[in-house]
């Protein structure tokens, strides 16, 4: 029998598989859920049993792994990846009657184009394009990530509703608002993470926990809401993890990282299959870096770690996402990044990549290559948190990094988010001004002629924290609107405005000349530029009081025709005459930009 999953009542559809019934249809690419019933009455579930489904299928021979959700009940999530016949046998670590042995078939056919055109996420899960560096769903449409940073999305701050009820962007806007909000402005993605440890965001002194044997510093991480003392990150089904925890002395502040809460993920499947069903590809982080501490000191490492790890990727690998096993913003309160690759090692040693190609990125400062260089964990680059124009360079590293991989970049640049003097490698303006809008503009154009061909991650002050109370600088409801966020859209205008050509590109600053001033830790003044190997395309980009510059590399004495390009609108305009000429050494002297305000350009070769 297939029925429809209580928990999704929307487009994105789940089949739950029952065991032994006869072969059903089912669509590629459309998640279903394998139940399995343990017979033995396991202590702790989550840490003492590994279940797991053996599935084939066309050009398809893998291991599957499921987790526990709750009581005796198991799922393995998984999805056909092409048409045709597929069946799946369990097993499971302990052997046991209701979770190993049972098997099932079924069929699986295409999805209509119609169908396609309908929800994207029917095109299949994204990978890379053929030249590693830009990003393309299954069925080959390019794609080009626009997302928004919503790291608390798990959490009540981002309300789950089950009725489709429309609220006004404000204080009673729930989670589907905001989703429906992002999606008229373009965006197709939003990071988050599965498991966000509490901080002090209420004023009153941070929740912190100094070792008396060796000075460790441990932060509060998934805090009681009770102590009213950090931010309270809980949902529908609670915290995602039980308490008492292990912290001698702070068993009630410390949750116990090996005892898991279904009910909390259970309330997270509801949002992450909601998005999908509205075109979004979710970025999940397993947790953020300043969970390390506690973890490492009082718990099994990194084994502890790697079944948190391999908990979400299987919970979610059966969902059209991208996948991440830390969130490695910062440096501080954290472990060695040595402890954290150990972790994610583990996983792909022990139960193998994501058994349908699903990406794994993470968001790293100042880079992933940087950080991490090519472990066989990590197939999505990413820069992150390094903001202004001097750290574009990290992406360019990317791009010419071997082997090719896509790069996106991760948060470069959180609008309205103002810093104390003298943090000049974060500067920003006040949120919902023209200039707040220049600096972000500068990171999404800047970034992506960098070789940030994957797409760009915003952010802002007051979602990012999933700011909603009382004395908050910033709440949520009133950081949406800004118009740095309704601008992103255009970025995809730009990227796409010769096709998916863009995805040719080869990021090249020097191709202008000049193409800076002195001031490096700024949004202004410098000017980027890529082109294709062919030197028939180019597109480029100048920043607010970048100089009249000349453009070297073309193919000698050629016509290109030109266009400026209006970021703030998502125009384009003709230079004045419509075209421009090479010299003999391929020198082509640009016209003057149409105002002092920053503008992109784009020149095709005409045949």
């Amino acid at each position: 029998m297939i029925r429809m999953s209580l928990a999704i009542l929307v487009l994105w559809f789940t089949v739950e598989c029952a065991v032994g019934a006869p072969a059903q249809r089912v669509h590629v690419w459309e998640k279903q859920d394998i139940v399995l019933h343990a017979k033995t009455s396991f202590k702790n579930p989550y840490v003492d049993v590994v279940v797991w489904v053996d599935l084939q299928g066309p050009g398809f021979q893998k291991r599957v792994y499921g987790f526990w959700d709750g009581a005796n009940d198991f799922r393995v999530r998984l999805v056909a990846t092409t048409p045709g016949e597929w069946s799946w046998r369990s097993g499971s670590s302990p052997g046991d009657q209701g979770l190993s042995g049972k098997t099932g078939k079924f069929t699986a056919q295409v999805w209509s184009e119609a169908d396609k055109a309908a929800d994207d996420s029917r095109r299949g899960f994204i990978r890379p394009t053929p030249n590693g560096h830009a990003l393309e769903y299954a069925d080959g449409t390019p794609f080009f990530l626009l997302g928004d940073t919503w790291w608390s999305t798990a959490s009540f701050r981002f309300p789950w509703t089950e009725d489709d009820m429309a609220h006004p962007m404000g204080p009673n806007a729930t989670f589907k608002d905001m989703v429906r909000f992002r999606k008229a402005e373009g965006f197709n993605s939003v990071a988050m993470l599965a498991a966000l440890p509490n901080w002090e965001n209420d004023g009153k002194p941070p929740r912190i926990v100094m070792d008396d044997a060796d000075k460790t510093l441990l932060r509060a991480a998934w805090m009681d809401p009770k102590t009213k003392s950090a931010k309270d990150e809980h949902n529908e089904g609670g915290l995602p993890f039980l308490f008492p925890g292990r912290v001698p002395g702070y068993e009630e502040v410390f949750a116990d990282v090996d005892r898991i809460n279904p009910a909390y993920f259970q309330y997270l499947d509801k949002k992450i299959d909601y998005l999908n069903s509205q075109g979004f590809i979710p970025f999940i982080e397993v947790t953020r870096r300043d969970s390390g501490p506690a973890w490492k000191k009082y718990y099994k490492w990194p084994d502890s770690y790697t079944r948190f790890i391999e908990y979400i990727f299987s919970r979610y690998q059966a969902n059209n996402v991208l996948l991440s096993p830390i969130h490695m913003d910062y440096y501080r309160d954290t472990i060695p990044l040595k402890d954290y690759d150990d972790a994610a090692s583990l996983v792909i040693q022990k139960f193998g990549p994501p058994p349908f190609g699903t990406l794994v990125s993470t968001n790293s400062n100042p880079s992933t290559l940087v950080d991490w260089g090519h472990p066989k964990w990590l197939t999505l680059q990413q820069t992150g948190n390094e903001r202004p124009h001097d750290f574009y360079w990290y992406m360019k590293q990317i791009f010419y990094s071997k082997p090719a991989m896509p790069g996106i970049a991760g948060e470069p640049y959180y609008s309205g988010y103002l810093h104390k003097a003298g943090e000049d490698s974060l500067i920003s303006a006040e949120g919902g001004t023209e200039q707040d809008s220049l600096y972000n503009r500068s990171s999404m154009y800047g970034n992506f002629l960098s070789g940030g061909l994957g797409g760009h991650i915003y952010g802002a002050d007051g979602i990012w924290q999933a700011d909603i109370d009382p004395e908050a600088k910033t709440k949520m409801w009133e950081a949406f609107p800004w118009e740095s966020g309704e601008q992103v859209k255009y970025l995809r205008a730009f990227a796409f405005s010769n096709g998916k050509r863009f995805q040719e590109l080869e990021p090249d600053a020097d191709l202008l000349t000049p193409n800076k001033n002195d001031q490096t830790m700024s949004y202004q003044g410098w000017a980027f530029a890529a082109r294709t190997p062919e030197r028939d395309y180019f597109l480029a980009y100048f920043e607010k009081g970048a100089p009249q510059a000349r453009l070297r590399g073309a193919v000698p004495d050629a016509q290109y025709t030109a266009q400026w390009f209006d970021p703030r609108h998502g125009e384009w305009r003709d230079v004045s005459s419509g075209t421009v000429m090479a010299t003999p050494a391929g020198w082509i002297d640009l016209p003057a930009k149409p105002t002092e305000e920053d503008w992109g350009l784009r020149l095709i070769l005409k045949k």
